[in-house]
């Protein structure tokens, strides 16, 4: 159980998260296919097993694990625009009439339903970290929508949730550039090989940087010319390495090797006992690292009443 991207969210009140009542409250909302004519459904599963016994919240210590399932029925656009065309040009050959946009959407829709039994079906899961004597909760995702879907279902089920996405005092993008300029990260982290850089201008170019010396006189003239680091390679002590981008999303988290070892060490032979100690050695590493990369960023900026 390794996070491979990372939103973090802080409370902005001190919520219970009793795992007991938690679980309660994720059962009421379970996963499940989609029925004939269900386009999606969403719900919580099991973050690690399977069957009906298997806990929705894992429980490692003081930080809590739940998981949340998206079932949708995949309809190529292509597809049914092909099957509205041929039945427009249908109606209007026979008919002798036009057809304008009120009946084209309701045929829109009447093919819809009759396809729907034959498309395609795609699962995806999406894991999230409850961390409340920190007061985060860590999305393993890179996209915010993914997580405010979890969220929003999360906060459907226990009647309340009061997060915000993590921001810090000084924006990243200036942060960043002056790491490059200066070519010296905040103390602990290290640039790597990898940048985004974009001119400010509103249809300014953009230049993406891949296994580059970023010290480099060409990176350096961009940078004279007015472009700010959008997107940044980073290293953090010896434990792990991430590309950080201006709006705070972590992608691409990669734990060292040692870490990962420590894991199989703490964790045994058995599957779950090797699950529960990543997920626990996860979590002991993100409680020092978001920290540190506030303060590196210019102090996260925390909401009133935190």
């Amino acid at each position: 159980m390794w996070f491979k991207n990372l939103l973090t969210y802080r409370l902005t009140q001190e919520v219970p998260f009793e795992p007991e009542a938690l679980e309660a409250a994720l059962a009421s909302k379970p996963a499940r296919p989609c029925a004939s004519q269900e386009l999606t459904t969403y719900g919580f599963v099991a973050p690690f097993g399977k069957g009906e016994d298997a806990p929705l919240v894992h429980v490692s210590g003081e930080y809590l694990l739940i998981a949340a399932r998206k079932e949708e029925r995949i309809l190529p656009s292509s597809v049914v625009n092909d099957a509205v065309k041929e039945k427009v040009e249908e109606i209007e050959t026979e008919q002798m009439r036009k057809v304008y946009k009120k009946e084209r959407d309701q045929i829109k829709d009447e093919i819809i339903q009759a396809f729907l039994p034959r498309a395609f079906i795609r699962r995806s899961m999406i894991f999230a970290a409850i961390a409340p004597r920190l007061g985060v909760i860590l999305v393993n995702s890179a996209s915010a929508k993914r997580a405010e879907d979890l969220l929003s279902t999360l906060r459907e089920v226990m009647g309340s949730l009061p997060v915000r996405p993590a921001t810090v005092k000084i924006a990243p993008t200036a942060t960043m550039t002056d790491w490059v300029k200066s070519q010296q990260a905040a103390e602990g982290f290290y640039v790597l090989d990898e940048c985004e850089l974009r001119d400010t201008a509103e249809d300014g170019g953009i230049v993406r940087c891949k296994r580059q010396d970023l010290t480099s006189e060409e990176i350096q003239l961009h940078l004279s010319t007015g472009k700010v680091v959008t997107q940044l390679a980073l290293a953090w002590q010896d434990k792990l390495s991430f590309v950080l981008d201006d709006k705070m999303v972590i992608k691409r988290v990669k734990f060292e090797e040692l870490l990962q070892e420590q894991a199989e060490q703490d964790g045994g032979d058995e599957a779950a006992q090797q699950f529960d100690a990543s997920f626990q050695l996860m979590m002991m590493t993100f409680a020092e690292f978001l920290p540190a990369l506030f303060e590196a960023l210019g102090g996260e900026e925390i909401p009133q009443g935190v």
